[in-house]
């Protein structure tokens, strides 16, 4: 057995190894497409190493050499459609099916001409590096944020697309691929070339896995962190993103307010109408944040019925009118399961972050200013105390 073929065998292992890992992350996770398409290339992928292996044992080798192709050329369609699925979008099947089609057809009609054409082996070659730059389009493409391995995994498929595109002329160098299909497991392009495809199918496998188990802890994290019949994040992690946010507007010098919100006279509604009402307030109150809020805002249930949203870039003021709104609508908005006339209300406590305190004090001050508006007598906003309290004295020193 000869490098080249030492590699095939490698090759096989290792694309069988990769297709089954991706198939375990789809069994774990039966909703997650874009596994099993990968499975699915990764399963291609070995069946194009046993052709490719089995290749000198056919005197006329233009059949199985046109069937190494496609399969391989599928491959990559299928690996191209588990990153559609990853990043939401809709695999282009019907121009990349027929493109495996004709492709098919010129690599057949070119074995026709001179083993060592340049149009041969562009015909061979070229079309792999197309499917990689489509690979590439996908991921530019996505309207997902695209994080770090998502860039390297960018920089992987145009290396990769080169790479295919290089061949014709690293075959060139090396003497050739052989007189023949038979005896190509036996040149040095062989080797360079089953090198290549295991550094680049390997990168790529890698770093499509190692994308795969971040989106799956991620969205267990989220899951963990959210507030089911809310749908906004519970307390634990409402202060994990609003310490984030408060730490980013910091840095950036920006104002950052807090709000909290408490629903009025809940228990009485969970006594007269039953606790299925009393769900049905708290997720047309969550909806109500939901939809008010911005992107970069954070909004959580903190307790029972005690809502909070981080308004980041937002002063006093401005979170002021922002929680005036949200009084009024809900005041305005009609519960399935309450009387016609009953509408039902919340107490609003805003602060503004002061410049030497951190998260708790916020918190602390805006709970206060929130039994402010309670003792007030509910359905009204009230301001922190303190920061209202050192306006006024800046005031005051001015005069």
């Amino acid at each position: 057995m000869g490098s080249a073929d030492f590699i095939l065998v490698i090759n096989l292992f290792v694309a069988g190894f990769l297709a089954a890992t991706f198939m375990t992350i789809a069994l774990y996770d039966v909703g997650r497409v874009s596994a099993r398409w990968l499975a699915f290339g990764y399963g291609l992928g070995m069946a194009y190493f046993a052709i490719e292996f089995s290749i000198p044992a056919f005197a006329d080798a233009r059949l199985p050499v046109v069937a190494a192709f496609a399969v391989f050329l599928g491959a990559t369609i299928a690996f191209n459609g588990g990153l559609a699925h990853k990043y939401g979008l809709t695999p282009p099947w019907v121009p990349m099916l027929f493109f495996l089609g004709v492709a098919s057809v010129a690599v057949y009609l070119v074995q026709d001409l001179p083993r060592h054409s340049l149009t041969r082996m562009m015909a061979y070659q070229l079309p792999y590096a197309a499917m990689q730059f489509t690979a590439l389009g996908i991921v530019l493409s996505s309207r997902q944020r695209l994080g770090r391995l998502d860039h390297i995994l960018m920089v992987v498929l145009t290396a990769s697309a080169a790479q295919f595109a290089s061949k014709p002329f690293i075959a060139g160098a090396l003497g050739g691929w052989g007189a023949n299909p038979q005896s190509y497991v036996q040149t040095g392009y062989a080797l360079v070339s089953q090198s290549l495809g295991t550094v680049f199918g390997l990168a790529l496998a890698l770093l499509a896995l190692a994308i795969l188990v971040r989106d799956v802890l991620a969205e267990a994290t989220s899951k963990s962190e959210t507030d089911t019949l809310s749908r906004l994040l519970n307390r634990g992690g409402f202060e994990r993103h609003a310490e984030l946010a408060l730490r980013d507007a910091v840095r950036r010098g920006a104002p950052v307010a807090l709000v909290i919100a408490d629903l009025d006279h809940f228990k009485g509604i969970n006594d007269s109408y039953g606790h299925a009402c009393g769900d049905r307030v708290i997720e047309t109150f969550a909806g109500l944040l939901r939809e008010a809020a911005a992107e970069h805002h954070v909004a959580g249930r903190i307790g029972g019925e005690e809502f909070a949203i981080i308004l980041p870039g937002t002063n006093l003021a401005a979170a002021r009118l922002f929680a005036e709104g949200a009084r009024s609508a809900f005041g305005a908005l009609p519960i399935e399961g309450l009387h016609t006339d009953h509408r039902c209300s919340a107490s609003f406590g805003v602060a503004e972050l002061a410049a030497d305190e951190g998260f708790s004090d916020l918190m602390r001050r805006a709970d206060d200013a929130l039994y402010a508006a309670k003792n007030a007598g509910r359905d009204c906003v009230r301001l922190s105390p303190g920061i209202a309290m050192r306006q006024a004295k800046a005031l005051s020193g001015r005069g």
